[in-house]
Formats: C-alpha cells, sequence, structure tokens
C-alpha cells in the first residue's frame, strides 16, 4: 500500500543524495508517493522564507518528514532550520545509532552505540542575551517533563532491542542544579527498568573512554549539546560522518535525516556519499511499516561495501556518486 511522505530537498548535497535516495526507495519497492519541497538557505535568498507555507502543511498531513541537510550561517543570520524543526514539531528523541560495518575499516571493531539526544531544550533552547558590547549569555534551561520523557524513551528501547545497559551522560559535577536533575531523574526512572544496567558518566571522561575503550557502551541517553558532540565522536569510531543515520521522534511526528551537513566543498562534484541519508530512510521506511524495503536495502549497501570495489572517496575509494548507487541498484 502506497504510503505519502513529506519530502525536504536541502542545500549543498542534499539534492544529490536526495534524489539517488529516492531512486533506491523505488527500485527496493518501497511504495511511497513524495510530496518534495525545496528548503533552506537557496529557499530563504529567493522567497525569504526557510520553508515554504505548503511544506509545513505537508508535514502536518503526512506526519513523516525526509529531510536533507541544509546551510545554516554560522555565527550570523538566520537560526538552525534542524532546531527550529525539532521544536515545532515537539520531535523530543533524537535516536543516532552508530554500528561497525566490518567492510569500513577503522581501529575499533564491532561498535554499537546508539544515543538517545534530548531534542528540545538545553543551550539549544536559544536564550540568549547581549549584556553589553563584549558580554553574552547562553541560558541552559532542563526541564523535569522533557527529561523524563527522553530518559524513558531510551529504557523503552534498550528493552524492546534486548540491550544491556543504559549510560545517562552529564556534566553534574559542575552543573549540580540542572545536570544534576537530569542524573536524579535517569534513577529515578532507572527503578522502573530493573532488566537493564544503568550507569552515568561524566561527560569529558565519556569523550575519553569513547576513544578507549568504546565497547562499554550501549545505549547513551544525555542532553541536546552533549548528545550533538558525542553522536559525531560516535561516527568516527565506525569511519565517519557519511555512516550515521538519526531520526527525530515525537508523538504526533517524525523526522528523518542524515547527521552530516550539506557539505557545499563537494557539492556538485559527484563524490557524496549517500549511505548515511539512505539509511536514515531505512529508518524511516522501519518506523512506517516497510520493514522488508528497508532489509533488502541495508543488504544491498552491506554487499556493496563488503566486495570493496566500489566506494566514495570518503570511505577511501574512488567511485562517484552514481558508480556507488549504480552498485547497490544492481544489487537490488
Amino acid at each position: 500500500m502506497s504510503t505519502t511522505i513529506t519530502v525536504f530537498r536541502g542545500d549543498g548535497i542534499g539534492p544529490e543524495i536526495l534524489d539517488v535516495t529516492l531512486e533506491i526507495l523505488e527500485a527496493a519497492g518501497a511504495d511511497l508517493a513524495c510530496e518534495i519541497f525545496d528548503v533552506g538557505a537557496a529557499e530563504y535568498e529567493a522567497h525569504g522564507a526557510l520553508v515554504p507555507d505548503a511544506a509545513y502543511a505537508s508535514f502536518e498531513k503526512t506526519h513523516v518528514l525526509l529531510k536533507t541537510p541544509i546551510t545554516t550561517p554560522v555565527g550570523k543570520g538566520f537560526r538552525s532550520l534542524n532546531v527550529m524543526l525539532r521544536k515545532k514539531y515537539d520531535l523530543y528523541a533524537n535516536i543516532r545509532p552508530a554500528k561497525s560495518n566490518p567492510a569500513v575499516k577503522t581501529r575499533y571493531q564491532d561498535i554499537d552505540i546508539v544515543t538517545f539526544r534530548e531534542n528540545t531544550e538545553d543551550l539549544y533552547a536559544g536564550v540568549e542575551e547581549m549584556i553589553s558590547e563584549d558580554e553574552a549569555h547562553s541560558i541552559k534551561i532542563i526541564t523535569r517533563k522533557c527529561s523524563e520523557r527522553i530518559i524513558r524513551a531510551a529504557f523503552a528501547y534498550a528493552v524492546a532491542q534486548g540491550r544491556k545497559k543504559v549510560t545517562c551522560v552529564h556534566k553534574a559535577n559542575i552543573m549540580k542544579l540542572s545536570d544534576g536533575m537530569f542524573r536524579d531523574i535517569f534513577y529515578e526512572l532507572a527503578k522502573e527498568y530493573p532488566q537493564v544496567e544503568a550507569t552515568d558518566m561524566i561527560v569529558d571522561n565519556t569523550a575519553m573512554q569513547l576513544v578507549m575503550n568504546p565497547n562499554q557502551f550501549d545505549v547513551i541517553v544525555t542532553e541536546n549539546l552533549y548528545g550533538d558532540i558525542l553522536s559525531d565522536l560516535t561516527s568516527g569510531l565506525i569511519g565517519g560522518l557519511g555512516l550515521l543515520p538519526s531520526s527525530n521522534l515525537g508523538d504526533d511526528y517524525a523526522m528523518f535525516e542524515a547527521v552530516h551537513g550539506s557539505a557545499p566543498d563537494i557539492a556538485g562534484k559527484g563524490i557524496a556519499n549517500p549511505t548515511a541519508f539512505l539509511w536514515s530512510a531505512c529508518m524511516m521506511l522501519e518506523h512506517i511499516g516497510k520493514q522488508d524495503a528497508a532489509s533488502r536495502i541495508r543488504r544491498a549497501v552491506d554487499a556493496v561495501l563488503a566486495d570493496g570495489s566500489v566506494k566514495t572517496p570518503d570511505l577511501g575509494g574512488q567511485a562517484s556518486t552514481r558508480e556507488y548507487v549504480d552498485a547497490i541498484l544492481a544489487k537490488l
């Protein structure tokens, strides 16, 4: 049965990886009807809005969004579209799975870490104030409501997936009120999940431990900023951001995107790696009940990577995006 989804075509390499991903989804028999909209910096410059009203209306109708990266200005201009969408649609759970692929050689093996990042508050709440020309304040906001629901989501996932341990990451030794509350709530809720080991770790130690002994981690649950940083670190363990997918889930809406940015430096060169975005699309397929198509795509990508003769430059190969996608289509 055909399912209608909303698709946002972003900036940089966004259009390139979107077109080939939709091609693969069709070949895998996903049976999707896509309502596609241009969004991001180029749309802002052309029409004065990051997202057309019709694009919002589509998402509010379909409740499922597949979004490519967009370019966010650094230090000026409009705020991140990702942050805005997460807050507007209360997409509070950012789930980022980092799993080793045997065909992608790194110094680490058997990495299988899922990061649950609270997605709506912390320093990303955007509460900032210029006190003077020489002083700026940015306010960190942590609430019980948002802490409870991301922590519950992490424990529920661990139980459903047969995971053994959830680690709460914080900086409660310094931020005793905000991070202290997050940690306290974690242990309060952990009592409801006795089958899962509950541990906590200070964020700077977590960064070191992820490099020295990453296999000790299973599921990580943490606040917005720490989750953003640490999930990028976990991508480095498995071969880079080109392999890290993500979902942004709320009670009513779901958005799926690759973790990496719009990579304007390689846009138009035909060498972008679509894997992370493709795997994000697989997470979307699983979310809407199309597990068979997702499994077919995952097997095809794994087979191409295992063969090793067709890899994009970021994975140590010389293949173009087109050559890589054609190899995946051949496996399908």
